[in-house]
């Protein structure tokens, strides 16, 4: 039995095995076009009839190689890099969906994926039910109707840092027949794997841990393999019925367990095309290296830093799930027993003006719409990433006038206490 490598050597080495006198990183494949010989060759090719390459937008080896790593982080069988976590998580929900289907999704969700699910896939035809997560079974259920097609979550919110109940998400999605698709983001595969907890499907915003150093956009598909498409055919006509637009393949039929990652790339990116620029998949790829060490420190800084806040009087409420007695503290013991991430959701006594003086008087975190990476970094959701959603949207997403998300970084910790120290005592 082969060995199953840790967390940390799948960092480093998951995804590229270099051959004899080959480079040790995985080489920049940074061209659009590949050459063959044999036009019967390049048919096939296109007939999904054999495995190559020969145009970037729908696979390259540089991507194919950096996404074999997160696949191999997550535990699932396959993956596919897109250009933003935006494009992941829309690929992963329209492989599965078309105009007139359903779905369900937690509220305690990016203010992007909200919009996305909310606004602009209504505008395909397909509609989104929000549900609070820590509603009961029941009430989560009576969200579905018969053409429900995914049930959608997010390990640790973005901004507000709730931990979702996996286990109760999948049995309610199996139940309906439905996949449980999961944004692993915050927690990262070193924190958290979804797919042992009954999810079926994973997504990524590469752009946050996973890079850690700000230098690229980019997202991620992962399946588990495990969701029975077949016993569901008639819910899943895209990957269960002949595809005209490949001379009748069935999906699952050709590629079993890989069928929904082959159809996202043969179909979706051959048609939309949010391909990672392979330069991208590359500087991704050095950050995955470290991703493991970095895990660890963003959750030692964050903790202390929580704790102080909790303490501090000018603090009026704080949201960590490494902190006992927050309402996630039980559930991150369960699904983040090594830690959660470097995300703080708090606000301070007095009003959204209060907010932004302690913002402003910040000197080593900046303000930036970017989170969790190597530099710890503080945003004013309300006044930035969900400024687009109306007061009722942002009551429903849980933002208040004064949160603040500080995204602990990976400098030392007493710096980072002493600038928020200085900040507090300007307000």
């Amino acid at each position: 039995m082969e060995k199953r490598l840790k967390p940390a050597t799948l960092c480093v080495r998951a995804g590229y095995q270099p051959k004899n006198g080959e480079p040790v990183e995985p080489p920049i494949v940074q061209s659009t076009t590949f050459k063959y010989d044999d036009s019967e060759e390049m048919g096939m090719l296109f007939d999904l009839k054999k495995e190559g390459y020969f145009y970037t937008r729908l696979q390259n080896p540089t991507n194919d190689a950096v996404a074999n790593k997160i696949a191999a982080l997550e535990g699932g069988v396959g993956a596919v890099l897109t250009s933003s976590g935006q494009a992941a998580n829309f690929y992963a929900v329209f492989n599965i969906c078309e105009a007139g289907d359903h779905i369900v999704a937690s509220n305690e969700i990016y203010g992007g994926t909200f919009n996305l699910f909310g606004v602009t896939l209504k505008k395909l035809g397909i509609d989104c039910t929000f549900v609070n997560p820590e509603s009961t079974e029941a009430e989560i259920e009576a969200a579905f109707r018969p053409n429900t097609k995914a049930l959608f979550g997010e390990t640790i919110s973005n901004p507000g840092c709730k931990v979702l109940d996996i286990e109760k998400f999948a049995d309610i999605a199996h139940r309906h027949g439905v996949p449980l698709i999961v944004d692993n983001t915050f927690a990262t595969p070193i924190n958290c794997r979804p797919f042992e907890w009954g999810a079926d499907i994973v997504t990524h915003s590469t752009t946050k841990y996973m890079d850690g150093f700000a230098t690229q956009v980019g997202g991620c598909v992962v399946d588990s393999g495990n969701f029975n498409w077949s016993a569901h055919a008639e819910k899943f006509p895209g990957l269960c019925q002949p595809d005209d637009s490949y001379h009748g393949l069935t999906y699952t039929q050709s590629f079993g367990k890989m069928a929904y990652i082959t159809k996202i790339v043969s179909q979706l990116m051959r048609d939309l095309g949010s391909v990672p620029a392979p330069m991208n998949s590359f500087l991704l790829n050095v950050g995955l290296q470290t991703l493991h060490l970095r895990m660890q420190r963003h959750c030692d800084n964050a903790q202390r830093i929580a704790e102080f806040l909790r303490d501090d009087p000018r603090v009026a409420w704080i949201d960590y799930p490494g902190l006992p007695g927050d309402k996630c503290h039980e559930l991150a013991k369960k699904y983040l027993p090594n830690g959660s991430c470097g995300v703080i959701a708090f606000g301070l006594k007095g009003d959204r003006a209060t907010a932004i003086r302690f913002m402003d008087a910040l000197k080593l975190a900046h303000i930036a719409t970017h989170v969790a990476d190597a530099r710890t970094c503080v945003l004013h959701p309300a006044s930035h990433t969900h400024r687009q959603l109306s007061d009722e949207q942002l009551r429903e997403a849980g933002i208040a006038p004064d949160f603040i998300r500080l995204s602990v970084g990976i400098e030392d910790c007493e710096d980072i206490l002493d600038d928020i120290k200085q900040a507090l005592d300007q307000i």
